[in-house]
């Protein structure tokens, strides 16, 4: 996703899009830890990490997915013979 860095007071800002907030679990007030990476980049993190509102943030995308035959089981037949 492309975002636009905007100013905000003396400092510049990124804003979240929801869907991203809500996967990562942040909401107004959240605290977040911002850290430089090697390569240049900046890396944001929620202090708190929510497990199960991450969960079900997969759940939507799990259920459009349809079930079929196991790739796995499928590769380990190709591989008998």
């Amino acid at each position: 996703m492309i975002l636009q860095v905007v100013t905000w007071g003396g400092s510049l800002a990124l804003r979240i899009p929801a869907d991203y907030a809500l996967q990562a679990g942040l909401k107004e007030g959240s605290w977040v830890s911002a850290a430089l990476t090697v390569d240049g980049g900046i890396s944001i993190r929620p202090l708190k990490w929510d497990r199960a509102t991450f969960a079900q943030g997969l759940e939507r995308p799990r259920e459009a997915m349809r079930m079929t035959q196991s790739v796995t089981e499928e590769l380990r037949r190709g591989a008998r013979y």
